[in-house]
């Protein structure tokens, strides 16, 4: 049997903490906006799942640019985003590009962190699905 994009999605919602954020949106984060600071770490964790490609676009408020943004491009084209609604309506995401997974050179910790939650979650017998 194959985990479904639903059951993957719930579990990595559920292993989401103060202790997985960047450290620079953890004044942000709350249990009211848990996917705040999570995107980073949640697209490699799903990279690690699923394969395909990383992305990253430009996260600017009144036209200035203050952070980047992850998330999936999955196998087949189907882009995963499960983070998007961590956002203020005043943070405008941009356009993503293709980035290639490289050394982690920081939150290595926090990626650890949710790569256990989410891997221990779910049955090691068990291969991801797409459809």
């Amino acid at each position: 049997m194959a985990w479904t994009l639903a059951e993957v999605e719930r579990v990595t919602r559920a292993a989401w903490g103060a202790d997985t954020c960047a450290p620079e949106d953890l004044p942000q984060w709350s249990p009211d906006n848990p996917a705040r600071g999570q995107c980073g770490v949640t697209a490699l964790v799903l990279h690690d799942l699923f394969g395909g490609d990383l992305m990253r676009g430009e996260v600017r408020v009144d036209g200035e640019w203050v952070d980047y943004h992850w998330w999936n491009l999955l196998p087949g084209g189907v882009e995963l985003d499960l983070t998007r609604e961590q956002f203020a309506p005043r943070e405008v995401v941009g356009p993503g590009a293709v980035i290639l997974r490289g050394p982690l050179k920081r939150m290595n910790g926090q990626y650890e962190l949710l790569h256990a939650r989410v891997f221990g979650a779910l049955s090691p017998a068990r291969e991801p699905s797409v459809g």
